[in-house]
């Protein structure tokens, strides 16, 4: 009978939504807004950091803001595809400093029926696309792009300018380190 080709409303479908923007935007505010609103929903939740990411807390998702979650760190992205069992709604942040292979793990925990909030800069501190996050952003449903204040002249900012001489790629840093920039501000500043 042909009845059995339609799916019901009971199937969880699931779907990624991408939290993107500069340092000091607020994309683990925002993460840990909507982890929130999951867990008083008595949804099944689970957070996962990477494990490199110590600068607050060893376990914990921490804001600049000091709000907090508890989370999972895991070395790469292949260890949350193991630690999400039976969960309905996944939360990732510093997602830029996962492996590529972050963007099959989303996808499969979607197809799976798993809501996944994915949080992480947009861009490296050279203005460059940074990590799996563009890929994630090509197949997310939902993109949210938050910006920080320029920290020059007050408009808003969506690049991390490194205020340090440090080339390295993943430098953990804060104010000391870094600063929101506009555009104008960011190419003034690279010269």
């Amino acid at each position: 009978m042909f009845l059995e080709n339609i799916k019901t409303d009971t199937q969880r479908r699931g779907w990624i939504e991408v939290i993107c923007g500069s340092m000091f935007s607020g994309k683990t505010e925002e993460l840990i807004r909507r982890m929130r609103r999951a867990q008083f929903a008595k949804q099944k939740v689970e957070i996962f950091k990477p494990a490199i990411d110590t600068r607050y807390h060893e376990e914990d998702v921490v804001s600049h803001n000091e709000t907090s979650i508890h989370s999972t760190p895991v070395p790469s992205s292949a260890n949350i595809i193991l630690l999400a069992n039976d969960v309905e709604v996944v939360g990732i942040d510093e997602a830029q400093f996962f492996d590529d292979e972050l963007v099959n793990v989303c996808n499969q925990l979607a197809n799976n029926g798993v809501r996944v909030i994915v949080a992480g800069l947009d861009m490296d501190y050279t203005g460059k696309p940074f990590g799996p996050i563009p890929a994630l952003l090509a197949t997310a449903e939902y993109v949210t792009k938050v910006h920080a204040i320029c920290m020059q002249c007050g408009n808003l900012a969506q690049f991390s300018h490194r205020k340090t001489n440090d080339t390295a790629l993943v430098v953990l840093g804060e104010t000391d380190s870094y600063e929101p920039l506009c555009r104008a501000c960011f190419d003034k500043a690279k010269k």
